[in-house]
């Protein structure tokens, strides 16, 4: 039975045109195709701050593409080498090396073409995108050794020029890690009262290093992680995704009687159980701890009374790792009172780098498979520390800079592998006066000011070290 249309009501006779105009448009749509053009529905990066850490970004489709042409069409400003991988519509680009940090990128994409045709129509391009990203600036961290600034934790962002004391007067400030965004910086201090060779008073704190922008409030806020009421805490590190702290600690009772504990967030310390040792040093899993035994270096899980991961036996420092966690660096004491430097891989590979008199520090560079040490050598009777460069692949050593004999020379490699921070600090020759700043060994420091060397992308090319306007030691990146 036929709808009597003069009995309709004007709304029913518009509903009736909209339904054969919408079916005449989707008749359309169905024997011409879709002519949408591909586009980028999101961008990973876009807008963002980025760190070291950041090693990878996506590009997410509106459809599926040719992967091909999407790959050979991306560029990125300045450069970024990587690798492509996909899931889907979604494209993922992991960088073969970190990010150069105080600079503004861009991601380009133009000409690259949708996966499929409909029939037989050619394939539509994409949308033209321009994505955009910042790195972190250029920031580090040192402890003040004249005047005001004496014993206190100090920012310094490199790219404005601008200094933060983060600390109050009446502290000393003995050691710091920055955590992994940069945004917080963990130390131990203790009052100036109680700072002396052979009294161990430190607490663990906690600083901002930026302002809170959803309270307001400055940088330079400290909170407490761990006081030093039946404890005295000694040595600490922090995990590389900032969720574990080791500390070595003392029971006050019975000083005979010190280990590692761990401390994650919102639970009280527990105690490893592990044997005494000397330095050690949280993988990068954050999962274990390498620690420094009489027999060697072991690897023990971070769980009390956890059974050894595995056991390195010849060895006697643990001094880096590198930044995958698949390779570290180790020393070992020969017979002739030399140090060996030895790089250990996860594929069981031990190969010897270096032999010096001392073997003071190592770090590897994230861009490339060189390791930049501070190492001394005997040279015409005197003891000489170099910085030097060590190709892995080759073993061949390049002696980038002489530097003072002090065995206590503190080095920073920056999060992007570009530039080293070098401390100089100037010993009184003398032994420590109450009130006088003490380095990691127990030199009382006369001053101290802390050199930047840009590292060449040759190991041929010669160094120009710059004295920055601190005075200060123990400097140290922020990541």
């Amino acid at each position: 039975m036929k709808p009597d249309l003069e009995k309709l009501q004007p709304i029913d006779r518009i509903a009736m045109i909209l339904i054969v105009l919408l079916s005449l448009i989707m008749g359309l749509l169905v024997w011409n195709g879709d002519r949408a053009v591909p586009y980028i529905r999101d961008f990973s990066w876009q807008n963002q701050l980025i760190g070291a850490e950041d090693n990878f970004f996506t590009l997410t489709f509106s459809r599926p593409m040719d992967r091909t042409s999407v790959e050979a069409n991306l560029q990125t400003e300045p450069p970024l080498n990587g690798k492509f991988s996909w899931v889907g519509r979604r494209a993922i680009y992991t960088l073969n090396a970190p990010v150069q940090y105080a600079t503004s990128y861009q991601v380009k994409l133009r000409q690259a073409q949708e996966n499929f045709t409909n029939q037989g129509q050619t394939r539509k391009l994409i949308q033209p995108f321009v994505g955009n990203f910042r790195t972190r600036d250029r920031s580090l961290a040192y402890i003040g050794v004249t005047g005001a600034e004496k014993g206190r934790l100090i920012l310094y962002n490199l790219t404005k020029k601008q200094k933060t004391i983060l600390t109050p007067p009446d502290w000393v400030v003995e050691d710091f890690k920055p955590y992994p965004d940069g945004k917080r910086i963990l130390f131990s201090a203790s009052e100036w009262a109680s700072y002396k060779p052979g009294l161990f008073e430190a607490q663990l704190q906690a600083v901002t290093t930026e302002v809170d922008l959803s309270t307001g409030k400055p940088a330079g806020e400290i909170s407490l992680v761990l006081d030093n009421h039946n404890y005295q805490n000694l040595k600490f590190d922090l995990s590389a995704d900032g969720q574990v702290i080791v500390i070595q600690r003392a029971d006050r009772d019975n000083l005979g009687n010190f280990s590692l504990w761990v401390l994650r967030p919102d639970s009280p310390p527990q105690p490893l159980d592990n044997k005494p040792g000397g330095e050690f040093a949280i993988a990068p899993d954050s999962e274990s701890v390498a620690i420094a035994l009489e027999e060697g270096v072991t690897l023990l899980p971070l769980t009390p009374a956890g059974k050894p991961l595995d056991f390195f036996p010849k060895f006697s420092r643990i001094l880096s790792f590198s930044r995958d966690g698949t390779a570290a660096a180790m020393v070992k004491f020969n017979s002739d009172y030399t140090r060996s430097l030895f790089f250990i891989n996860n594929q069981g590979v031990q190969k010897e780098l270096l032999k010096a008199s001392e073997i003071v520090s190592c770090q590897f560079d994230p861009r490339s498979p060189i390791i930049y040490c501070l190492a001394s050598q005997a040279l015409k009777g005197k003891e000489q520390i170099f910085l030097t460069a060590i190709d892995i692949a080759t073993t061949k050593v390049t002696p980038l800079l002489p530097l003072p004999d002090r065995r206590d020379t503190q080095m920073s490699l920056s999060p992007d592998g570009s530039t080293l921070l070098i401390d100089n600090v100037v010993a009184t020759g003398k032994l420590p006066e109450e009130g006088e700043l003490t380095t990691p060994e127990g030199a009382a420091i006369a001053t101290s000011n802390i050199l930047l060397l840009s590292l060449p992308k040759t190991l041929n090319s010669p160094l120009q070290p710059e004295q920055l306007p601190l005075t200060g030691f123990q400097p140290r990146w922020l990541p």
